[in-house]
């Protein structure tokens, strides 16, 4: 189950809509069905990957994006888990059929 929480101000900063940490979605808005869809694909990356795990990859692959492309948004986009979740977003019955460690 995941728990969905209102904020006023991002924790990190930035201009992100959302933030999933550990099954916890926190929002500056209610999230329409593609948006909240977004979400819950991480939650399942994130269980799959026992949290923790999932956190340390992200991070070290973001940093490698980073310094490959020099660029925070082109490595934020091309982030395995990222690319996952944005061409899967409108696929509404998406995680019904979602193979397990699938990541794009």
């Amino acid at each position: 189950m995941n728990y969905i929480r209102k904020i006023k101000k991002h924790p990190f900063g930035g201009s992100y809509l959302a933030i999933n940490l550990f099954g916890f979605i926190f929002t500056l808005r209610e999230l329409d069905e593609v948006e909240l869809n977004h979400e819950l694909i991480h939650s399942a990356q994130q269980r799959e990957l026992l949290y923790l795990p999932f956190f340390i990859w992200y991070c070290i692959e973001w940093l490698f994006l980073f310094f490959k492309y020099k660029n925070w948004n082109t490595a934020y986009y091309n982030i395995r888990f990222e690319r996952e979740a944005y061409i899967h977003q409108e696929d509404l019955n998406y995680l019904k059929t979602r193979k397990h460690y699938r990541y794009n």
